[in-house]
Parts: C-alpha cells; sequence; structure tokens
C-alpha cells in the first residue's frame, strides 16, 4: 500500500485531505483528465491499551511468569 505523508504537503492539500466527511469521493485531476479517485473513510478507532502496572506489580508478574515456566518446564 502506498503511504502519503500529509506533512509533505502543502497545507491546504493536507487541509482538503483530512476534511472530508467519510464516503465522500476526491478526485485527482491532472491537466483537466482524471487520473485518480480517494474515497474518504473513518479513521481506525486506537487499540485498547492495558492499564500500566504499577513496578511492584509487574515485577511480581513477570517474576510469577517465570516462576511458572520453570516449574512447567520440570
Amino acid at each position: 500500500m502506498a503511504r502519503l505523508d500529509l506533512d509533505d504537503l502543502p497545507p491546504r492539500v493536507a487541509a482538503l485531505l483530512t476534511d472530508l466527511p467519510a464516503g465522500e469521493e476526491l478526485l485527482l485531476v491532472q491537466h483537466g483528465a482524471v487520473v485518480g479517485r480517494l474515497m474518504a473513510s473513518n479513521a481506525p478507532e486506537p487499540e485498547e491499551t492495558e492499564p500500566e502496572l504499577e513496578p511492584d506489580q509487574k515485577l511480581r508478574e513477570v517474576f510469577e511468569n517465570f516462576r511458572s515456566s520453570i516449574e512447567d518446564e520440570f
């Protein structure tokens, strides 16, 4: 998939692309001829991440996983 960084575009073009509502088409025209179409869609929702554990809890979890893997091996 090709990737286009909006920071590399002139501000007017970047604003046009980011303000397109979902389902709206944008025609790409060069010398009066249509050379492409872009269809706007909703941006994917950010994935939920697990809440950050406190350092003590994280350490306990690491040791528990280690202990359990050692017990499984022997």
